[in-house]
This record gives C-alpha cells, sequence and structure tokens, in this order.
C-alpha cells in the first residue's frame, strides 16, 4: 500500500507529540498544522491560524508540502483546552471557528475522514459550579450533555457541526468524548491520589493515556463507513483504590438508573462503543 498523508491539527499540543509518533511509526506521513512549533520536531509543521478559512484551506491543500500524497484524514486536536486561562467568549470563539474553519477545509478539498477531539466534559460534570451527578450509570454517548461552561459548549457545538458538514459532504466525522489524557510520566501523580477519591470525583475517576488516544486516532481513520459518530474514549477501570461500588455508595447514591453492572473497578464512563466501531481497547493503565 502506497504511503497516506494524516495532517494533525495542535501536534505542537501535550497530545500531539505522542499522536503524530504513532502515526510515523504505523507508516504514515504526517503534517503537522499549528499556531506554534513544537517543543521536537517530528514531522513537518506549518504554521496557521485555525481561526481563518483561507490559512486552513492554505495549510491543508497538496501545494503546502508540495506533493501529492493522498490523504487517509485529518485529526484534530487543536482547541483551547480548557475553560480557564482565556476569557470565555475567546476560548468559544477559537474553540466552535477553528473546528468550523477544519470540517469546511476538508469538504472543499475532498478530504472524507475526520476524528475531532471532543470532550467528555461536555456532559457537564468536569466544570458544573455544583456537584453535577449523572443522570445514569455508566455514563455512555446518549447521556445528555449539559455543560455550564464556555469549553463544554462548543465541544457539543463542535458534533452538532460535524452533524451538519456530514450531510452536506458526506464527510465520516468521528467526534471523540476525550477523559482526562495522560502522558505516561503523569501517571504516578493520578496513581498518588488514588487513596483520595474526592479529589477525582468530578471525572467520574475517569483518564486515558495519550497512547491510547493515539491508537483510536488511527483507528477511527482507518475504519470506513462510520458516518458521523461521538465516540466516548476513556479507560475501562476507574483511577481509586475503592471499588465502582464503594465509589457509588460515597459519591453516586442518588443515581439510582443503573443500565449495566459496575463490578471491581469498572469505570462509570463506558467504552462499549469504542470497541464495537473501532475495535478499540485500552492498553495503558495507572499502576495500581
Amino acid at each position: 500500500m502506497s504511503k497516506q498523508r494524516v495532517i494533525v491539527t495542535g501536534g505542537s499540543g501535550k497530545a500531539g507529540a505522542w499522536i503524530i509518533r504513532h502515526f510515523l511509526e504505523s507508516g504514515y506521513d504526517v503534517v503537522n498544522v499549528d499556531s506554534r512549533l513544537p517543543a521536537e520536531p517530528l514531522c513537518r509543521t506549518l504554521l496557521a491560524d485555525l481561526t481563518q478559512l483561507g490559512q486552513v484551506i492554505s495549510a491543508f491543500s497538496p501545494h503546502a508540502t508540495h506533493d501529492r500524497t493522498p490523504y487517509l484524514g485529518v485529526v484534530h486536536l487543536a482547541a483551547i483546552p480548557r475553560p480557564f486561562g482565556h476569557p470565555n467568549d475567546e476560548v468559544f470563539r477559537v474553540n466552535t471557528l477553528s473546528t468550523y474553519n477544519v470540517f469546511e477545509a476538508c469538504g472543499l478539498l475532498g478530504i472524507k475522514k475526520v476524528v475531532a477531539a471532543s470532550s467528555e466534559s461536555s456532559y457537564g460534570m468536569a466544570f458544573s459550579n455544583a456537584v453535577l451527578k449523572p443522570l445514569y450509570l455508566p455514563v455512555d454517548e446518549a447521556h445528555p450533555q449539559r455543560p455550564e461552561d464556555a469549553y463544554g459548549l462548543s465541544k457539543v457545538v463542535n458534533e452538532v457541526t460535524a452533524e451538519m458538514f456530514h450531510r452536506r459532504d458526506g464527510t465520516q466525522i468521528l467526534s471523540y468524548r476525550i477523559s482526562h489524557v495522560l502522558t505516561p510520566d503523569e501517571h504516578a501523580e493520578v496513581a498518588g491520589q488514588a487513596d483520595h477519591p474526592e479529589i477525582r470525583e468530578r471525572v467520574l475517576w475517569a483518564y486515558i493515556d495519550v497512547r491510547d488516544v493515539a491508537s483510536a486516532c488511527r483507528l477511527g481513520l482507518e475504519k470506513d463507513g462510520l458516518g458521523c459518530e461521538a465516540i466516548m474514549i476513556s479507560t475501562e477501570i476507574t483511577a481509586a483504590r475503592q471499588t465502582s461500588a464503594e465509589l457509588r455508595r460515597r459519591f453516586l447514591s442518588g443515581v439510582k438508573d443503573i443500565r449495566a453492572p459496575l463490578t471491581g473497578h469498572q469505570a462509570f464512563y463506558s467504552t462499549a462503543k469504542a470497541r464495537r466501531l473501532l475495535g478499540w481497547r485500552q492498553q495503558h493503565f495507572l499502576p495500581l
């Protein structure tokens, strides 16, 4: 099979280098499109402001790299990654406009597959003013999204934007609702919180290793015929010493709608859809 190209937006960020490296090791040609250069150059980087449609089209065009390597698709990571540190309107503007432009550019250039980084924050629990309990367990893709912050709202809007572009252009767009992403050097810190479950209550003791995110991104671009889907990418076991039953009794006793057994240290987010559609499984776990 001839080499195919993957565009990674935001490849200079925390997860970007790991995802770029995974695609390179899997035999793909990779181009990083970001507003800044990476700390470690792994592939070609094209500097672009993704809130400017013309710059996105220019960066995604084959003319940008002067060759005609066929595109497999785009992994869209670029975003302001949390609801604090920037004004709310800027978080919303950058995240929604850049995603719109990525999808628009793909439609105009005939790039037929996108994996876009959404977030568990779209459910609302992570950044709500008061502690917000899930409506049922385990939380899956059908659970209502109830954000109270600009970041979570931007992810909901981006998922609706994906649906529009899929209808219009037929682009396969997978919106990954990703949990708290950990690099390998961050495992020890989070594992050290395992005896203090109150610290991670708002994220339902979820996390995901960046290498598992990378494999999910590759699988999402390699699969055909998936249409437009939101898919949870999260841990299969909790980051807590207590069992799931113990966590539920202490923190989630008011949630009466239990839709699947929660045994052992089983996570409170369901990854069944990722397993079914992508053939993906978590491979990297905390040392608990």
